[in-house]
């Protein structure tokens, strides 16, 4: 997920309810990732949408500059799950990542969904800021290379490990209070410039904060917040 917590002016979001708006999403989400990355196809786009998913898109005037997808889990579990969010280079860091997460909200709560669920890398440290720190999710679970080999310009060369997230629509964010905290695991400040620059370096920071997560919480460890140190670790 690329998005920023800054704010900005109001973006315009709106359902994606047409064919040519769809393929305009599928073209955006494209173009995120990289050209030569299928993204998400257009008819599968269509059929979230026309299923009563959230499909919706980021428009700069009658411009589309970004796409969201989520759809729901399990109905027992009152969640759905956030499953892409992409805005074109341009656009990022002007608050649209925080404008669509509320937009998401207020529409999850329409439709009686109590939670939303994505995955993040953990090595994104302003992702987990605004994720943990910003919306108040919780990081419930370690996921190992989580979708295999990614072959997009943002995460080709590395393993997709990711944190499962989850926020509870209707609570507070809050920040652990610091005699909870036993122990935190850093996290590079710029892990793209880093993959660019020194792809080696990056995936030896992908390995140590691997190791790290999960022997905190095989030893009963859970994530409780995010700040200049990095992931904050108390009990559960």
């Amino acid at each position: 997920m690329t998005d920023s917590g800054e704010s900005a002016a109001a973006p315009a979001i709106r359902e994606i309810t047409t064919v040519e708006q769809t393929f305009a999403a599928a073209e955006v989400l494209r173009e995120v990732w990289g050209e030569e990355h299928p993204g998400m196809p257009a008819n599968l786009l269509r059929a979230l949408a026309h299923s009563g998913n959230y499909v919706v898109g980021v428009y700069d005037g009658e411009r589309m500059v970004g796409a969201s997808v989520a759809f729901f889990a399990a109905p027992a579990a009152r969640s759905m799950h956030s499953h892409v969010t992409g805005v074109l280079d341009g656009y990022r860091a002007q608050g649209l990542g925080r404008a669509l997460k509320q937009h998401q909200r207020a529409w999850a709560f329409a439709r009686d969904v109590g939670h939303i669920t994505w995955t993040f890398d953990p090595l994104v440290a302003r992702n987990a800021h605004f994720n943990l720190s910003v919306l108040g999710a919780r990081a419930t679970e370690y996921l190992v290379d989580q979708y295999g080999a990614m072959d997009d310009d943002l995460n080709r060369g590395d393993e997709s490990d990711r944190l499962m997230a989850s926020w509870a629509l209707a609570a507070p964010a809050s920040a652990p209070r610091e005699q909870d905290v036993v122990t935190s695991v850093e996290v590079p400040a710029d892990i793209e410039s880093l993959r660019r620059d020194d792809p080696a370096a990056a995936l030896d920071w992908r390995y140590r904060v691997r190791d790290a997560f999960l022997g905190l919480l095989e030893d009963g460890l859970v994530v409780t917040g995010f700040d200049e140190r990095g992931y904050l670790f108390g009990r559960g």
